[in-house]
């Protein structure tokens, strides 16, 4: 059992076993010796559900030339080879497939088309005179779709899968108290989401969206994942569609400065020579929970308190080892070898969290994340939002990421209610002049989605907004905070600061806030039979999940334990998404680039 799901009021291990027994019961149906075609997208999502202890390769290895995906290892090894007979596992590409001397092959794929292309080349490449002849099954994740079935049946290979299944990856525990869908594209296609059981356990998806937000159905849950918690267990949807932006700014995230997540894309290794240090020049994977103590410790600070804490954990670590000096006895002796091991880790743990905490310093530092960060911080509190940013515009002309520009023109676009019509036209012409006309589907993307747009002649109430529910604060304690502002050295996550107003004094008191907010919203209370409500326990918090439609950033996951550890808070937090996103991915997932006419 994974101790990091089970610690909580919640207890996550329930719906990763039940996606392990689904998982299991699926292989098992494949009699004989098995390879796995994975997706190579969802190798990182079924670490979480499968681990390697499931999903054994033998000692074999991936062979002929296959790249085994890279999932976790598990500490408790209750399935082996013999059981499931998984004896290899390649990542799908076009052409032949490796060889392996297996009975069966099993595809583990989404349900997209390109991907039936590449499916439907190593099944025709296939050598049909072999001997035995191998048996071929699909596992689509995490829906079954009729399309790609029928692509499959116009190009010949259907009646070749002898298993056609789905396999319902909705819901992954990634923590104690973080759950996510991990779905792609749940910004630009929110559709629907069903109520579904699952082998006993009743996920928490809520929800049939229908044509208005308001008509959403809560369906909330009593069962081995969500226990009867009487009337103490609430939930809050933050609804994110492509139509309209029912949260004014939370998914524009400043360059995070909470230590858990900083764009990943800045971290790729340098070699020997490149910033004068001598790093690896491969990466380095590492899974991280709050099953690992230090990281445990470190992931929502903000990255300015970081270094006083390594330092401390440095010098625990540096004397727990100089210990051994002082043991004399056999008892002494003895003692000290068996913390042996959990010291090993931790001085490993440190290691790699001090190299980390040396790359996002060599970049806060940075002359460029002074200025960005400045610009983001005017932009959120009012300052210069109603006309062309000089600094905007040199990035522009130095050809900055485009991704980057994008951020920037939409949190101030947000910030401001939307822009005038020639602030925003010197933009869009600028962009499209310089990156290319090819992107003007991604700045119809952005309109759609209410972040690039004109202002109407209406009031700007974001100022309004900004002030009532304390969004922007001055003076942010980043060592010892005491409020969720310090995620982002100033800004409180408007989504947080609404569940924190939830929980107490309730929205009763910012009725006239939440009418300027884009969308509507509603309260909604549903009782459960009395036989199944319990007694509130004196001192017991009430337990809240907050589900995100349309992806949640880390820092907002940050924020929300920071209000769990509240000593006064009174609610533990449950945070459950459609997709775990930062600023970079979120604005990557509008992107679309018009194609070249073939002549």
């Amino acid at each position: 059992m994974a101790a990091h799901l089970s610690s909580g009021r919640v207890n996550l291990t329930a719906l990763r076993e039940a996606g392990r027994r689904e998982l299991r019961e699926f292989l098992d149906k494949c009699a004989g010796s098995k390879a796995i075609v994975w997706d190579e997208y969802l190798t990182g999502p079924f670490g979480l559900i499968a681990q390697y202890s499931l999903l054994k390769v033998s000692a074999a290895g991936p062979g002929g030339g296959g790249r085994a995906p890279a999932l976790p290892h598990s500490a408790d090894g209750r399935a082996s080879t013999q059981e499931h007979e998984v004896e290899k596992m390649f990542t799908l590409k076009p052409g032949r497939l490796p060889p392996a001397d297996v009975k069966n092959i099993i595809f583990f794929v989404r349900p997209k088309l390109e991907l039936m292309d590449i499916i439907t080349d190593n099944v025709l490449r296939e050598d049909r005179g072999r001997s035995p002849q191998r048996d071929f099954h699909i596992l689509f994740v995490p829906r079954r779709s009729l399309l790609c079935e029928q692509w499959l049946k116009e190009q010949g290979v259907l009646g070749s899968f002898i298993h056609r299944e789905q396999y319902s990856l909705d819901l992954i525990p990634f923590d104690g108290d973080l759950l996510s869908m991990e779905s792609e594209s749940a910004f630009k296609v929110c559709t629907h989401l069903i109520l579904e059981e699952k082998r006993g356990v009743v996920l928490c998806w809520m929800l049939v969206l229908v044509q208005q937000p308001s008509e959403v159905l809560t369906l909330l849950c009593y069962s081995e994942l969500f226990p009867a918690q009487g009337t103490h267990f609430h939930s809050l949807l933050v609804l994110t569609s492509a139509d309209e932006v029912p949260v004014l700014i939370r998914f524009i995230s400043l360059h995070l400065v909470a230590y858990v997540k900083l764009p990943p894309e800045k971290f790729a290794p340098k070699k020997q020579g490149e910033g004068g240090k001598d790093l690896p020049t491969e990466p380095k994977k590492l899974q991280l929970n709050s099953a690992e103590e230090l990281y445990a410790e470190i992931r929502d600070k903000n990255f300015n308190a970081v270094g006083s804490v390594l330092s401390k954990k440095a010098k625990i670590i540096s004397a727990a080892f100089e210990e051994r000096h002082h043991a004399k006895t056999v008892g002494e002796i003895k003692q000290f070898v068996s913390q042996l091991p959990h010291m090993q880790a931790a001085r490993s743990s440190l290691a790699n969290h001090t190299s980390i905490a040396e790359l996002i310093k060599d970049i806060t530092t940075s002359e460029d994340f002074f200025d960005n960060l400045t610009v983001e911080q005017e932009f959120m509190s009012g300052i210069d939002t109603d006309k062309v940013n000089n600094y905007i515009e040199d990035c522009i002309a130095q050809k900055h990421p485009l991704i980057k520009i994008l951020r920037l023109v939409c949190l101030q676009s947000v910030c401001n209610s939307g822009l005038k019509q020639k602030v925003l036209d010197h933009y869009k012409r600028e962009i499209l002049q310089t990156y290319g006309y090819e992107h003007i589907l991604t700045l119809n993307n952005l309109e759609k989605a209410g972040l690039l747009k004109p202002q109407t002649g209406g009031r700007n109430n974001y100022p309004t907004i900004r002030k009532t529910l304390r969004l922007w604060m001055d003076d942010v304690n980043e060592q010892n905070p005491n409020d969720i502002s310090y995620v982002y050295s100033g800004y409180a996550p408007l989504s947080v600061r609404l569940a924190q107003l939830l929980a107490r004094p309730g929205w009763r008191s910012i009725e006239e806030v939440l009418k300027m907010l884009p969308g509507p919203h509603f309260e909604e209370r549903q009782q459960l039979p009395t036989g199944l409500q319990k007694k509130r326990q004196h001192g017991e918090n009430r337990v809240t999940l907050v589900f995100f439609l349309g992806g949640v950033t880390y820092a907002e996951i940050a924020a929300l334990r920071f209000l769990s550890q509240m000593e006064d808070g009174g609610t533990e937090y449950i945070i459950a998404t459609t997709k775990l996103i930062n600023g970079t991915t979120w604005i990557k997932s509008l992107m679309e680039k018009l194609e070249p006419a073939p002549f």
